[in-house]
């Protein structure tokens, strides 16, 4: 099973300036949303995504990439080989030809042929998705489908049952980065469901405050 917006994924064009904040400093389109399905955009186009699955492309070495934690939520990205970058684990969106592969190298593409350090079958997302397609009826184990607890197929990561309704998602943690960032333009609302209220201030002690003394009575004779 392919998810509907992973090819628009694929072929969106990234950090190109956004053609709606032309004016605007850190305009690059570097987001996707997995709902809309539509082109890349930028973070201050974020607010009309509030509810949405984004995610956050990245660059390395002039390729696209994701963050595994983040695109593991909605895909199964297993065969595809991982690459650590600035201690973040990350995966490249599409394939990366060598024209000849580097001595020494033992595992390879099965798709592009290019040279991979571990022993995983793709160098990226869209290998792997050429890969399934190229041995559809061949290859059941390639999927892109994640798996709950019971081993049922499900769309995505959010289709667990502590959610009412599975088209509901939480909001992305995409977007509670940019807020706590304080990137991508100015937000209004609350911050990922953190209490905005200032903190009620600590009672005072009257322990060694000084008191006013009371009118001194004669003593009886």
């Amino acid at each position: 099973m392919v998810p509907p917006w992973l090819k628009p994924m694929l072929k969106a064009d990234y950090f190109v300036s956004c053609s709606f904040h032309l004016d605007l400093s850190k305009n690059e389109c570097n987001f996707f949303c997995l709902d809309c399905m539509e082109n890349a955009f930028c973070s201050y186009c974020l607010i009309h995504h509030r509810d949405h699955r984004v995610l956050q492309i990245r660059r390395s070495s002039y390729h696209d990439v994701v963050r595994v934690n983040e695109i593991q939520r909605h895909i199964d990205i297993s065969s595809i080989q991982t690459y650590v970058i600035n201690s973040a684990k990350i995966v490249f969106l599409n394939e990366r030809p060598q024209p000849r592969p580097g001595k020494g190298i033992t595992y390879t593409c099965e798709v592009c042929a290019r040279g991979l350090p571990d022993c995983f079958r793709f160098c990226s997302i869209g290998c792997k998705l050429n890969g399934m397609m190229a041995g559809e009826d061949d290859d059941t184990e390639l999927t892109f489908s994640l798996k709950g607890k019971n081993g049922k197929e499900m769309e995505d990561a959010y289709d667990f049952d502590e959610f009412s309704t599975p088209k509901k998602f939480p909001r992305s943690t995409v977007f509670n980065r940019v807020l706590d960032d304080g990137s991508g333009g100015s937000f209004s609302g609350d911050e990922g469901g953190r209490c905005l209220s200032p903190p009620t201030p600590p009672l005072s002690s009257h322990r060694n405050s000084s008191r006013r003394k009371g009118i001194p009575h004669r003593s009886p004779f």
